[in-house]
């Protein structure tokens, strides 16, 4: 959960950043979600969710998962904001946490959940 807040935190602070020096709220956001997929995996499956193991199944329902946030985010941010014209940093702000308990949740239950077997995982059951 740590780096899911830490993570989120800096990259909401960049959004803001690039969205203020002229970058499109959806542009931006594509950036930055592109960067915190790629950062994040590691960091969650061996730290915030201790799985070992092969990478492969676990990072294919993590892109998955991932990609299933960011077409939430992207609609989102073209229904809300180009459609009904609320503030991008509102809305996008609302879409981080939303979203990130949302990928928690997958996260734990289904991408790196402990109660099936994959190959090569050494993890300890409950």
């Amino acid at each position: 959960m740590l780096v899911g807040l830490a993570s989120n935190t800096v990259l909401y602070g960049l959004y803001i950043a690039l969205t203020r020096i002229g970058a499109e709220p959806k542009l931006a956001m594509t950036l930055l979600y592109a960067v915190g997929v790629a950062q994040t995996f590691v960091f969650n499956k061996r730290w915030s969710f201790r799985q070992v193991g092969l990478h492969t199944p676990a990072f294919a329902r993590y892109c998955a998962a991932y990609a299933l946030g960011y077409a939430i985010n992207f609609v989102g941010l073209l229904v809300l904001v180009d459609r009904l014209g609320y503030p991008h940093q509102w809305v996008q702000g609302v879409f981080v946490v939303l979203l990130a308990l949302m990928l928690f949740a997958l996260q734990k239950f289904w991408v790196f959940r402990r109660d099936a077997f994959f190959p090569g995982d050494t993890a300890p059951r409950p």
